[in-house]
Parts: structure tokens; C-alpha cells; sequence
């Protein structure tokens, strides 16, 4: 069987292998199995949804697998991933699952895990769910299989949470706030809790149908946003993904700022505050060379890691720091949630604007970049364009043209069938020679 854990769970298009019912049920059964090894009596697990049309049969397929093996099923509905982490903890859990493929097209599903600490499994966890899917589990005796039953307010749960990180006393009054749910996951929490806190919320991406979801909006496509912050003379846009782990800030002239902006401003913040752990920012191979520049000069450090905001909470939790993210706009604050919460950064955005009076331009630049460009190439299943020999070459050359001035990733996408190519340099025009290189020999390669 090939592999079925990617960088964040299990994804792919709906009715397609790996994401079948059938397989969903092993996979239900299989955790179900591994994380009730110790025979005790009680044991829970909570799943959690995005507004995908294929979410239903999953869910229904993973519970039918985990009642199996004597899990009983907590079954929250539409509620953000980061819902899923709090609530795994809080209603002492054993077990998450998050059914979404964040911020990928309807058509595609995923399955994302937590444990009972609330924080994504391990690679090696994984694995040893892999072998069991693999081999298969004995069901639970008659007597012992599981229930389900549905939890009604766990989205009321999640909104208070979400407030609690926001400084007490402090209220969003005066502010005109467009507000991005993509469709999603958090197409009334969001929208809920800015209005509870104050804010002249104005609302989109808030009528998921099924098929919607990202579509033209959302973190990944924030230009309706953008153009929606102009013509209602809005203070700043906040742009979620379909499960609402990312989050793409608009300032009040419509420029958007990405995740490394946010988190360079709230690393100086925190750390003018002695709030910022290690004094350092855990970030993915994605960010800036920029951020790098922008955090030395202050004193602080960026540990990078690989692409992916679980090994960047890895990376937090092994060095005990307590802020990171990705460029892409997952944002881990350790001391509010256990993964990337889109809801919670925009919060913290927002509290940063009341406390300093600065517009969100202001907030939104905090170092230039160096020029950066990122391309994809799309392969079938079963090319191995990174082994071709043409592309080995065609790397060889673009490392020896950066002469090591600027930065060259490639790599697999581990959530879609993409080859990304992207190269950082102070000469934009030697970069994009560059990136064009490398594009045309993988595009080659799969044509």
C-alpha cells in the first residue's frame, strides 16, 4: 500500500484513493485500535467537519469505524481545525479528527488527527497506523462497540476561547472589520465572535452550498476581500482558509500582507514585552529571507523548519517556544492553542491596532522582502519528476547561478500532486532565470 499520511493527515479527491469511504472506515478502525491499546472502558473521540459535501460520507465512514473498535464518537459538526485541538483537550479525549482539506478546492477531502494533548500526531504515530490499516484490526466485541452522539455547542465552546485570547477590557468599537470565512468552516463563528467583541463586521464567504468552499475567496484567492475592504471603507481585511487554520491580513488600501509580516510584527512585539520564548520564531523553509534579516536585527532568531505548520509546532514544543508559523498564514501561538488558529491570529492583529492606533498598513510592513518567486509544476501519480536526470541537472545549474547569494527550494507539495520551485535573490531578473530553468526541465520531465 502506498503511503497515506502526507504533511497534514490524509488527502486527495473524494471517491478517489485514499479518500473512499472504504478507506476512511479503515483508517477510522485502525486509529480506533491504536489509541484504545490500553482495554480500559471509556474512550472518546471528537470529529469535526469543513462545509465539503463529501464531509458527510466521511463522517459517517470514520464513525462507523471507530464505534468498530469500541470508540465512542463525539460528533461537533462545521467548526474550525483549531476547534477540533481545543476540544480534543477539553473534553478529555482521546482522540481528534478534523475532516477538511483546508484551503484545497471542494472537490478534495482530508483527514487530520490530534491526540489527546490536542496537538497533531507524530510521524512515527502515524506510521504505526499506517501498518495497521494495512493489516487490519479485529472489531470490538458486541458488547463493547461505541456510540455516537452529537455536540451542539461546540462552536459556542470555540468562540469563547477564541475571545479569551483577546486582552480583556479591550473592545473592537469603531472598527470596520470584512471578514473572509471562505465558505468554511468558521462561516458563523468567525462573524460571531468580531461582532461580540465590538467590531462593524462586515461579512463574505458566509453561505457554504457544498461546492464552494475557497472558491473564488478565502486566504489563498483574497482579492474579493481586497476589493471589498476599498468599497466599504473598511479598517483592514481578515481572510480565512476553508477550516479556518490560515489567515491573510488586507490593510485599509486593499495590499495584502502575508504571514511573515504578521509574524514579524508580533515576534518584536512580544519580545519588547520578554513575551516571546528563546527569543526566537519557528518558521518553515517558505518564509523570507527578509524575516530572517528582520528578526537578527533585533536581537532574535528564525528557526526553520520543513514545510508544514505540525513540524513547526514540533520544532515550538521541542525548544519550548511559543510563537510560529508559515508564510502561507498558519499561525501557532502555543500559550492560546495547540495549531494554527486563522481566528485567533486576525485577533491578535486587531488587538495590536487598538493598542498602538496605527492603521493596518502601518502594522502590515514591517520589513521588505527580498524578491522571492514560487511556480508549480502539476505531475500524475507515479512520476518521480525530482529523480529525472535532465532535472537533477537543471538544480545542479540554478544552485551554481544563485553563486550563494539567495536561496533555491524545490520540492514535492505534501498535500497536492505539485512540484513547487522557489528561489529568493536581491536580482529579481537572475531569480527568475532561474525559477524558468528549473520549471521548464520538471515540466519536461511529466510532459
Amino acid at each position: 500500500m502506498s503511503k497515506l499520511f502526507g504533511t497534514d493527515g490524509v488527502r486527495g479527491t473524494a471517491n478517489i484513493h485514499p479518500m473512499t469511504p472504504e478507506m476512511a472506515l479503515r483508517i477510522g478502525a485502525a486509529v480506533g485500535r491504536y489509541f484504545r491499546r490500553d482495554g480500559s472502558a471509556v474512550h472518546r473521540v471528537v470529529i469535526g467537519k469543513d462545509t465539503r459535501l463529501s464531509g458527510y460520507m466521511f463522517e459517517n465512514a470514520l464513525t462507523a469505524g471507530l464505534t468498530s473498535t469500541g470508540m465512542s464518537v463525539l460528533l461537533l459538526g462545521p467548526v474550525p481545525t483549531p476547534a477540533v485541538g481545543l476540544l480534543t483537550r477539553s473534553m478529555r479525549a482521546d482522540l481528534g479528527v478534523m475532516i477538511s482539506a483546508s484551503h484545497n478546492p471542494a472537490h478534495d477531502n482530508g483527514i487530520k488527527f490530534f491526540g489527546p494533548d490536542g496537538f497533531k500526531l507524530s510521524d512515527q504515530v502515524e506510521s504505526e497506523i499506517e501498518a495497521l490499516v494495512e493489516s487490519g484490526v479485529e472489531p470490538a466485541p458486541a458488547a463493547e462497540i461505541g456510540r455516537a452522539k452529537r455536540i451542539d455547542d461546540g462552536r459556542y465552546r470555540y468562540v469563547e476561547r477564541v475571545k479569551s485570547s483577546f486582552p480583556r477590557q479591550m473592545r473592537l468599537d469603531g472598527l470596520k472589520v470584512v471578514i473572509d470565512c471562505a465558505n468554511g468552516a468558521a462561516h458563523r463563528v468567525a462573524p460571531e465572535t468580531l461582532w461580540e467583541l465590538g467590531a462593524d463586521v462586515v461579512a463574505m464567504g458566509t453561505a457554504p452550498d457544498g461546492h464552494n468552499i475557497n472558491k473564488g475567496c478565502g486566504s489563498t484567492q483574497p482579492q474579493a476581500a481586497a476589493e471589498m475592504v476599498v468599497a466599504h471603507g473598511a479598517d483592514v481585511g481578515i481572510c480565512l482558509d476553508g477550516d479556518a487554520d490560515r489567515v491573510i491580513l488586507i490593510d485599509q488600501n486593499g495590499q495584502v500582507g502575508d504571514g511573515d509580516q504578521f509574524m514579524a510584527l508580533m515576534a518584536a512585539r512580544w519580545a519588547a514585552e520578554n513575551k516571546l520564548n528563546g527569543k526566537a520564531l519557528v518558521a518553515t523553509v517558505m518564509s523570507n529571507l527578509g524575516l530572517e534579516h528582520f528578526l537578527q536585527s533585533r536581537g532574535l532568531r528564525l528557526e526553520r523548519t520543513n514545510v508544514g505548520d505540525r513540524y513547526v509546532v514540533e520544532r515550538m514544543r521541542e525548544g519550548g517556544y511559543n510563537l510560529g508559523g508559515e508564510q502561507s498564514g498558519h499561525i501557532v501561538m502555543t500559550d492560546h492553542a495547540t495549531t494554527g488558529d486563522g481566528l485567533m491570529a486576525g485577533l491578535q492583529f486587531l488587538a495590536e491596532m487598538v493598542r498602538s492606533s496605527q492603521p493596518a498598513s502601518g502594522l502590515l510592513h514591517q520589513f521588505d522582502t527580498v524578491p522571492q518567486l514560487l511556480k508549480n509544476v502539476r505531475f500524475e501519480a507515479g512520476q518521480l519528476p525530482l529523480e529525472d536526470k535532465t532535472v537533477v541537472a537543471a538544480i545542479k545549474q540554478a544552485e551554481a547561478d544563485l553563486s550563494g547569494q539567495g536561496r533555491l527550494l524545490i520540492r514535492k507539495s505534501g498535500t497536492e500532486p505539485l512540484v513547487r520551485v522557489m528561489a529568493e535573490h536581491e536580482d529579481a531578473t537572475l531569480m527568475e532565470q532561474v525559477v524558468e530553468g528549473v520549471v521548464a526541465a520538471v515540466e519536461q520531465a511529466v510532459s
